[in-house]
């Protein structure tokens, strides 16, 4: 092959590595590439006229034109493979770089790279070729292993890992960044895969990853170490093994956020599984350091640190102390505060972790202010998912003694939680968890301004609760019972319809026997009409 005609084709499939944007002639496309693959001057010469009218034809379409997925497949099993085996290195890269894009671009695509036999070849190809083919190669894998579990399996099936250890190896931080990015597409998807992966050796070398100077690469394994650990507490143990905790511990005060997105979100997938590796974790001795990067710039590490908090403290009383020893629910209250959204709801949950081990944890989250905090996310969220986290964070913190509850009540939380158990459009997660939150906090409630309201609001199965709080609270306090009666509570409670026998029932007779006879007949419905009979049959002396 001449080169002139070599950069012919290098020429064209540089176009080709555009085309997903911009639509374009495909009959004259594959044609005239065809015909570049062919030796013979005239040909060329014929070739480049009718290359420079497709190209300008090309680029006078709009990129809103939609895309000839078939076309695409075509492509891939009849011209672009072929040019893998090219004598020209550049267009061996050029066209697996090509290939790398049409798989990434959706996962008929990929499967179509699957099924032409392409990535066998490029798997051989890793342990052979320049290090610029080998980044090209492992793109394509990468490529073709994010769209399913399946399609990831048939990259292993091909002997993918194997090729990629030995790129991990390579001198050349690009080639190991690229190997190291495709093992993150593979392992993220499930267990076995992520199995698959560790038995190919592959953790160690993503460790010694971490520790290079390059940030890119740095980058990349952390998020593969990540997406392994995220699966099962024994895959989480075999990245600790390693030694990786300690590795990353050493980067979360990196400037680079991107970075640190990633180191967080490896600790958080390594503590999430149990006890043991989460206080391995806070033995790295990453707090209170890390609760600076609650104030980060960037959400998502900000995030991160949240979701990585969130993952200590719900496993028992002591790691969650500890966090609130170093500052940890104060910080975590601040970055509610400063955040919107999906990025709230790791905070949110820390806080009902906390809240649930003990009195004492919950009472800090109260000094700490958690709970108006806690009120303003459920009023200004709205989405479903985040109103029932934050319902149920509400619920671990009033459930614990009257005390708890009243700082739940005073932030006049009731009426809200009633409302979203009420609304029709509220979703089942989000009732369920509104319902369960008020009745756990009314159980300890004895703050009686706050459940007033509900009795002319709440439904019978959350009015009972309601009941059973005056009922233990007025024949203690004679205050509060004049109140009850000025205020018209007693005379809804005598409105109330509860079937003989019933708890609600023996709650209304308990409220009654803490006022005379007459006080309870002159607030029970019909008693005016009572009294006007007695007037009729009264006869004067």
């Amino acid at each position: 092959m001449t080169q002139v005609n070599s950069n012919f084709i290098l020429f064209y499939l540089f176009i080709c590595l555009f085309v997903l944007t911009y639509n374009v002639r495909e009959e004259a496309f594959i044609s005239n590439l065809s015909t570049l693959r062919t030796d013979g001057g005239k040909k060329e010469a014929i070739a480049s006229v009718s290359l420079y009218k497709d190209l300008k034809q090309y680029l006078s379409f709009s990129p809103k034109h939609s895309k000839n997925e078939c076309f695409w497949t075509q492509c891939v099993m009849s011209l672009l493979r072929p040019l893998l085996l090219d004598a020209v290195p550049t267009i061996q890269q050029t066209a697996a770089l090509a290939l790398g894009r049409l798989a990434n671009y959706n996962d008929d695509l990929a499967e179509a790279v699957v099924k032409g036999d392409i990535l066998p070849q490029l798997v051989y190809s890793l342990a052979e070729q320049n290090r610029f083919y080998k980044k090209a190669a492992a793109f394509v894998l990468r490529a073709v292993a994010k769209h399913s579990p399946e399609l990831a399996q048939a990259v292993v099936d091909c002997g993918a890992l194997d090729a990629l250890v030995i790129s991990l190896e390579e001198f050349d931080p690009g080639v190991k960044e690229a190997a190291a990015w495709a093992i993150s597409y593979i392992a993220r998807h499930n267990a076995q895969l992520s199995q698959a992966v560790v038995d190919a050796g592959v953790v160690p070398l993503l460790v010694l990853c971490i520790q290079e100077p390059e940030i890119a690469l740095k980058r990349v394994a952390a998020s593969a170490l990540s997406d392994i650990a995220k699966h099962s507490p024994e895959l989480a143990q075999t990245v600790v093994d390693t030694g990786a905790i300690a590795h990353l511990a050493q980067m979360i005060l990196n400037p680079d956020a991107k970075l640190k997105r990633q180191v967080f979100s490896a600790l958080s997938q390594i503590a999430k599984h149990s006890v043991d590796v989460a206080e391995m974790v806070v033995e790295a001795e990453i707090f209170p350091a890390a609760l600076v990067c609650l104030k980060d710039p960037d959400e998502y590490v900000r995030k991160n640190v949240a979701t990585l908090i969130r993952e200590i403290t719900k496993h028992n009383p002591e790691l969650s102390q500890i966090i609130v020893n170093v500052g940890g629910v104060a910080a975590v209250i601040d970055y509610l505060g400063d955040s919107k959204g999906n990025v709230r709801l790791p905070g949110i949950m820390m806080l009902g972790y906390v809240a649930t081990h003990s009195e004492n944890l919950a009472m800090a989250v109260i000094v700490s202010k958690g709970v108006p905090q806690l009120a303003i996310c459920l009023e200004e969220e709205q989405e479903d998912h985040i109103k029932a986290a934050t319902a149920w964070a509400f619920g671990q913190i009033g459930r614990h003694t009257p005390e708890h509850a009243k700082a739940v009540a005073v932030a006049n939380v009731f009426p809200k939680l009633l409302n979203l158990y009420l609304d029709t459009e509220s979703s089942e997660d989000l009732q369920v968890k509104a319902k369960k939150a008020l009745k756990s906090i009314l159980q300890k409630c004895t703050y009686l301004p706050a459940l007033e309201p509900l009795l002319y609001e709440a439904p019978s199965n959350i009015l009972k609760h309601v009941i059973c709080q005056f009922s233990k609270v007025l024949p203690h306090d004679s205050k509060a019972r004049r109140l009850f009666v000025t205020s018209g509570g007693l005379k809804k409670v005598q409105e109330i319809k509860a079937e003989p026998g019933s708890a609600i029932q023996e709650y209304i007779n308990a409220i009654n026997n803490c006022y005379p006879e007459e006080i309870v007949r002159y607030y029970s419905p019909g008693y005016s009409e009572t009294l006007l009979e007695r007037i009729d049959n009264y006869q004067p002396v």
